[in-house]
């Protein structure tokens, strides 16, 4: 696989270590997002995009970030030794979403990534710089993934493995019900209009 494109972010008034947002794309066909370009010691260097791991309360099964002392669903107090460590003891607090598996691929990628960085540092130096990092990359972007989401009303209900249907809203409001009265025998409406409240009054 070759990396065929790089769109850089730059993060001018970042606080922190953070410089840019990055996204590669392999071989003209598959493209990895929110790759991330941190100011390091010995230089810039590239992280994978990652998410945070969670645990569940043992309470109510709610999920909470690892470092929270209290679940954020029921407020009961969360065990400290919960959290996962890696090879060297230290906490895990974060899990690559995507990442090289050896080291000859990561260090392809962070050549390449911190040499278009450097590239974008120049030319967001000229005038009318434009950043291409959300431009859309064809016919098949990422909104197009909606087609293949499940429909809200055909899925199971949590924990039970049974479809439920959600009867989706109406457009317009329904009519009014209509009660049917029972025909009256002639002349019955004039002897319940004589005992009728009021009735009488006016004659």
């Amino acid at each position: 696989m070759k990396i065929t494109e790089v769109r850089i972010k730059l993060m001018e008034n970042s606080d922190d270590r953070l410089r840019a947002f990055c996204s590669i794309t392999f071989d003209d066909c598959f493209v990895v997002r929110d790759l991330k370009i941190i100011e390091g010691t010995n230089g810039p260097f590239v992280a994978m995009p990652s998410r945070k791991l969670t645990g569940h309360c043992p309470h109510c099964g709610a999920k909470n970030h690892l470092r929270a002392f209290y679940c954020n669903q029921c407020g009961k107090r969360l065990d400290e030794n919960r959290t996962v460590r890696d090879v060297e003891g230290r906490i895990k607090l974060y899990a690559d979403i995507a990442h090289p598996i050896n080291s000859e691929c990561r260090e392809a990628i962070q050549e390449r990534v911190i040499a278009e960085y450097e590239e974008e540092v120049r030319r967001s130096q000229q005038p009318g710089y434009s950043s291409r990092y959300d431009d859309s990359y064809g016919e098949d972007d990422e909104d197009d993934f909606d087609r293949f989401e499940e429909p809200v009303s055909r899925r199971s209900a949590p924990g039970t493995g049974v479809s439920r249907h959600i009867q989706p809203a109406e457009s317009t409001p329904p009519p009014p019900h209509s009660t049917a009265r029972p025909s009256a025998s002639p002349g019955a409406g004039q002897s319940e209009d004589r005992d009728s409240f009021g009735a009488g009054i006016f004659d």
